[in-house]
């Protein structure tokens, strides 16, 4: 199966692999998907209950989904107050993006603690504006965490945005200090080890074929199954299958290019950080260096999943590399003899307001997912599992009674009009910050599509009313 840089580099350092499932299992807990949030939620719950036996299954093998395929940028919810103040209110919000802070130094202390060489580097985040129209686009967030005392963001001037970035196309900026950048892939892979030596069973090339939705939930995979007092649905977008979840969130893939190392041209231009970097488009550009000198550069514009549907459409090198790699070279022309190593693309399960959803499906009380983590679940899944945790307790707390348990979210069309649809916008959105980086205004129809697009980082004006 393609996988691209990230997890190509992982397997050279562990290429251990759980076997399938064959035959029939009885366990307390068993979780389907290897990612980031079932592998989480395991290590959570296993420590909380040594006694409780847990099984993850994973149709290929851990962290070979998104969590193996994003930027590997761990940002905390700071930049999403705005949406969770009208969700949940200004104290839920303020709660739910402390804990997300506090999941940065998690990362961190875990891989410290069980020797997980995940490239950890807690040197924060740089939220920048490529063009005109983007400069002081926070500032309707910032005005309304200054409100609170909770503004963590640091205003930096357009020279020293510059010298951070090494691009000449950064024209302003704010800097949030606590976030961090790691390789996804091999802390995924870490992530597995600590499983498996605490004790909770994993089953690699494991694929689910069904959910039996019995009183005790039966997992089917196609050589046995699973008998479970409780069931963790943590796919990701290949989660949009069971019809409950499927118009939560929209299926769409970012896609990524990766240099050969140049560690001595990026000091040269100043681009020596371990900051994670993005702009304020929509359609983001975000990109980071690794510390070996390379640079992995994403934009999501390649292809959408149709009727909760994946297949093996992210199995591929991305469909366009050419532009992601066109887009990479406008930031830095300095960089023009480095070549592009890898390319690879993977699914984002975009929820409409860029927050993720958690509850029990159909209102089964012995089945969870946690779903829409929108590109940003490198951090979010590890204060998400807190909330797993407690949902499969069945405890009634904090978590359990979390702002973001069973949210009356908005839902996107069924297919085929938002599939047809997010073609449309996609394609409006191309143009209109195509027209903006030539600091000219697009047309009234392409303006009216491109205002259908789910939230990204910048928060709109009505967020705060």
């Amino acid at each position: 199966m393609y996988s691209g840089f990230w997890y190509t580099e992982a397997l050279e350092k562990d290429n251990d692999l759980s076997p399938r499932l064959e035959g029939d299992l009885n366990t307390d807990v068993c979780i389907i998907g290897g990612g980031f949030l079932g592998l989480w939620s395991a290590i959570r719950l296993k420590k909380a209950n040594p006694n409780m036996s847990i099984a993850i299954i994973e149709r290929d093998r851990c962290g070979s989904g998104a969590s193996g395929r994003n930027g590997g940028l761990a940002t905390n919810w700071w930049a999403k107050f705005l949406s969770l103040k009208k969700i949940c209110g200004e104290t839920e919000a303020r709660r739910i993006c402390e804990a997300a802070d506090s999941a940065i130094d998690e990362i961190g202390h875990f891989c410290q603690e069980n020797s997980i060489d995940a490239q950890f580097r807690k040197e924060g985040w740089l939220w920048t504006a490529s063009n005109k129209k983007q400069i002081d686009s926070w500032l309707v967030l910032t005005e309304e965490l200054e409100k609170y005392k909770l503004n963590p963001f640091q205003i930096m001037s357009s020279e020293d945005i510059q010298k951070k970035t090494g691009s000449p196309r950064t024209l302003a900026g704010i800097f949030d200090p606590n976030a961090a950048t790691v390789q996804p892939a091999m802390l995924a892979r870490g992530l597995r080890r600590v499983a498996i030596e605490l004790g909770i069973q994993i089953f690699e090339h494991t694929p689910l074929v069904k959910l039996e939705r019995s009183k005790v939930p039966v997992v089917k995979v196609p050589h046995g199954h699973i008998t479970a007092q409780k069931v963790v649905i943590a796919m990701n977008a290949w989660g949009a299958q069971f019809p409950e979840l499927r118009r939560m969130i929209t299926l769409m893939s970012s896609d990524m290019v990766a240099t050969a190392p140049a560690k001595q041209q990026l000091d040269a231009i100043g681009f020596s950080g371990g900051e994670g970097i993005t702009d304020s488009r929509t359609l983001l550009n975000y990109w980071r260096n690794t510390p070996e000198g390379r640079v992995i550069f994403g934009k999501p514009l390649g292809q959408f999943g149709f009727a909760g549907h994946i297949g093996n459409l992210y199995d591929r090198p991305s469909p366009v590399a050419n532009k992601i790699e066109k887009e990479f070279r406008s930031f830095y022309p300095q960089l023009n003899n480095v070549p592009i190593v890898s390319n690879w693309t993977g699914p984002i399960d975009r929820t409409l307001k860029g927050i993720p959803n958690f509850g029990r499906l159909g209102g089964h009380p012995n089945i969870f997912y946690g779903i829409g983590f929108s590109g940003n679940g490198v951090g979010t899944t590890v204060f998400a599992s807190r909330i797993i945790k407690s949902l499969v307790e069945g405890k009634n707390d904090e978590w359990s009674k979390c702002g973001l348990v069973e949210q009356k979210i908005k839902l996107f069309p069924p297919d085929p009009f938002c599939f047809i649809g997010a073609h449309l916008v996609r394609d409006a959105l191309v143009k209109k910050e195509a027209k903006e980086d030539l600091d000219q205004e697009p047309g009234l129809l392409v303006r009216a599509l491109a205002s259908l697009a789910p939230a990204g980082y910048v928060p709109q004006e009505n967020d705060v009313k």
